[in-house]
């Protein structure tokens, strides 16, 4: 049987008087592409941000490789395995693209600020070690030629590809990718989803939110579908399109 990268159950989250949570739990396997999707409103972000310790639930329990994690902050969870990207992109602008990945692949070194105070040799040989790692990163990518770069000069698709090395970097259980095609044109979106595919292929596995409905449907082993902070459906991609809960929430006719 193959295991669960991820478990999550019971998540609720109330913001003063709007419950934008309730109740809601995944489970994600190895290997697979999860989908997250829902309307505008659904509690998608909510969910994600709760996940990868950007906001505290007020219940819920958590699982990440058959541990017991809690999400209390976001370098804390990266450190357990989990990684993501933002939908508003964050990068350092003004720090190469090689750079940029670095900082992410400094979260599994152990040289620690002595040694780079006085750069000894561990350090430095850490250091080598990192930017080739890196530069791997950005080839896999598709994006190594651009390594020197400052992060603001590369285009939109390709901050987007600088994202995922970077989450990359951290050799993360779960990579979460949070609205990975927001605002890219079409050839940008097939390129997304081959990056996706063959990250998938070594693999990976990885949590998707996406408006792009399409994208989800096409990559996705399995998709949750949220609408006002409660789980309408959980299944295929072919179950979940043909749920009438599903249908109703996305074209209004259920009453909303």
């Amino acid at each position: 049987m193959t295991e669960a990268v991820l478990r999550v159950a019971g998540i609720s989250k109330r913001f003063g008087g709007l419950q934008a949570l309730s109740d809601v739990g995944i489970t994600i396997l190895k290997g697979q592409v999860y989908g997250l999707i829902g309307p505008n409103g659904a509690g998608k972000t909510t969910f994600f941000n709760v996940i990868t310790g950007l906001y505290e639930p007020d219940s819920g329990t958590f699982e990440l490789a058959g541990k017991a994690y809690v999400p209390s902050a976001v370098h804390e969870v990266a450190k357990a395995g989990i990684a993501r990207t933002f939908q508003n992109i964050r990068l350092f602008p003004d720090m190469t693209a090689l750079e940029n990945v670095m900082v992410g692949r400094h979260i599994r070194t152990s040289s620690g600020l002595m040694g780079a105070i006085f750069r000894t040799r561990k350090f430095v040989e850490e250091e080598r070690a990192i930017a080739k790692r890196s530069q791997e990163l950005l080839d896999y990518v598709g994006i190594g030629k651009y390594a020197d770069y400052k992060a603001r000069t590369l285009s939109y698709g390709d901050q987007r590809r600088l994202e995922i090395a970077r989450a990359l970097a951290t050799d993360p259980q779960l990579i979460a990718l949070d609205e990975p095609a927001a605002g890219m044109n079409s050839t940008e979106k097939v390129q997304l989803r081959e990056l996706i595919d063959r990250i998938r292929k070594d693999n990976r596995t990885i949590l998707l939110i996406e408006h792009d409905v399409k994208l989800v449907m096409g990559l996705c082993d399995r998709v949750t579908v949220l609408d006002y902070g409660k789980q309408i459906a959980e299944g295929t991609p072919a179950d979940v399109q043909k749920n009438q809960k599903v249908i109703e929430a996305y074209l209004g006719t259920g009453g909303h």
